[in-house]
């Protein structure tokens, strides 16, 4: 993975429209943002009954539940119009910023830490897991569902072709055809099939990694499980921003 970045003061506000991939030095980021979101469906699934992070989850069990006519978590209704509402607004934050490709990443970053942080704040005040259908539960779930929109939208602006670091399906199926490509002695069926591999392997344990972390954590901590998240949220913003004080030294 590569990526042309322009130099000097600009750094970080312009990019060329032909650059769609990740620096060698950032290939940490969708690594990183896997094991936040994994964090975040799980402890959003376990303590207040919604994926937070996959919203065709939501779509399948309010399917479900209506035809078995039992009770729909509200949370899970809302889960869908708010992460659209979450991408529009992330957009919306991006366009008003004036910055384009990788020049997103560091507002986009600071907007999605600042929203897991709000979610912890609110989910120690509340502790909305006591009551996963009542209203201070669902606030909560509609928060973690705005955070990973944010995500989501990001991943889409600053990195257009980057695998998706919320839902693993499409990056097994990488996994198993690279994995089948590199194993045929014959001529690849699809270009670029080892760094295919690597790239949904390395999201596929993060992703793991996430889930495994917040399910500890909840064990321990309760609605603090939040906490880890956000820390490791505020440590994306930190990485971004030391690489861009690096590109700006380097000029």
């Amino acid at each position: 993975m590569s990526a042309i970045e322009p130099t000097g003061t600009r750094a970080e506000t312009v990019l060329s429209h032909t650059t769609v991939l990740p620096s060698r030095s950032e290939w940490w980021l969708p690594t990183l943002l896997s094991v936040i979101a994994g964090m975040v469906d799980v402890i959003g699934f376990l303590s207040l009954g919604i994926f937070t992070a996959h919203v065709t989850g939501n779509i399948v069990v309010i399917g479900a539940l209506i035809v078995g006519h039992s009770r729909v978590n509200p949370a899970q209704i809302l889960a869908i119009p708010v992460f659209i509402l979450a991408v529009a607004a992330t957009w919306l934050i991006a366009k008003i910023s004036g910055r384009r490709g990788t020049g997103l990443l560091r507002p986009l970053l600071v907007t999605q830490f600042l929203l897991i942080a709000c979610l912890l704040t609110f989910s120690t005040i509340t502790q909305p897991s006591t009551d996963p259908h009542g209203l201070m539960a669902t606030i909560a779930a509609m928060i973690a569902v705005t955070a990973m929109g944010c995500q989501f939208a990001l991943l889409r602006l600053a990195l257009p072709v980057a695998p998706s670091t919320a839902v693993m399906t499409g990056n097994l199926t990488n996994a198993v055809l690279g994995f089948m490509d590199m194993s045929s002695r014959s001529e690849p069926l699809m270009e670029g099939d080892s760094g295919r591999l690597t790239s949904a392997l390395r999201l596929l344990f993060g992703f793991f990694v996430g889930c495994v972390l917040a399910t500890a954590a909840l064990m321990y901590l309760g609605d603090w499980a939040w906490s880890i998240p956000a820390a490791l949220a505020a440590v994306a913003v930190l990485l971004r921003s030391v690489h861009s004080q690096a590109l700006r030294h380097n000029s």
